[in-house]
């Protein structure tokens, strides 16, 4: 059985991106050589790549048009993308549910293959923790406050505990945290 893995990089104050969509400017206070070999690292591991609508927007709009390494796996790598309003996707290798994303997830993990990695997409994420559906979130803790910005977790989430699976330090100041949800009995 495959593992969804929820993969962001998020402020100390718990925000993935700025007051408005798309506002990632943080990104680079942590973006260098470490990170990218990380970022290659994953991407490796990967079997599926899994949006919401406004990031599978964003990111096909970026990474069609990159070169490198990176953008070779993010083009290359199936793509899953949930919306009930998009109409298609264009973006290679990508399919659209468009219907219950967590039945679809659920369908997923149990085929064969590698991880599947949700980008982004935090209400997608909340639907989906909400559901017990994420094995693991992975998120790279970056070193500044926002101070106001769209919050990875939603409010409406209820308690999820977490066991500590590894904690990595980057040179940069960012801690690479990865957790495991504690299943309820």
């Amino acid at each position: 059985m495959r593992r969804l893995i929820a993969w962001d990089l998020v402020t100390l104050d718990g925000y993935f991106e700025g007051p408005t969509s798309w506002d990632l400017g943080f990104h680079e206070l942590v973006w260098g050589p470490e990170m990218e070999a990380f970022a290659i690292e994953q991407l490796r591991t990967v079997g599926t790549l899994l949006f919401g609508r406004v990031t599978y927007l964003g990111m096909a709009k970026f990474w069609t048009s990159e070169r490198g390494e990176i953008a070779e796996l993010m083009n290359s790598i199936p793509k899953v993308v949930c919306s009930r309003t998009l109409d298609r996707v264009d973006w290679n290798n990508t399919s659209l549910v468009k219907g219950d994303a967590v039945a679809e997830v659920a369908r997923l993990k149990k085929e064969p293959g590698r991880d599947i990695f949700l980008f982004g997409s935090a209400a997608l994420t909340a639907s989906l923790t909400k559901a017990g559906q994420i094995d693991e979130f992975r998120l790279a803790l970056v070193p500044v406050v926002l101070g106001a910005g769209n919050p990875f977790f939603k409010p409406s989430l209820d308690r999820v505990g977490l066991t500590l699976l590894e904690a990595k330090p980057l040179r940069s100041g960012a801690v690479i945290l990865r957790y495991e949800p504690i299943r309820k009995a």
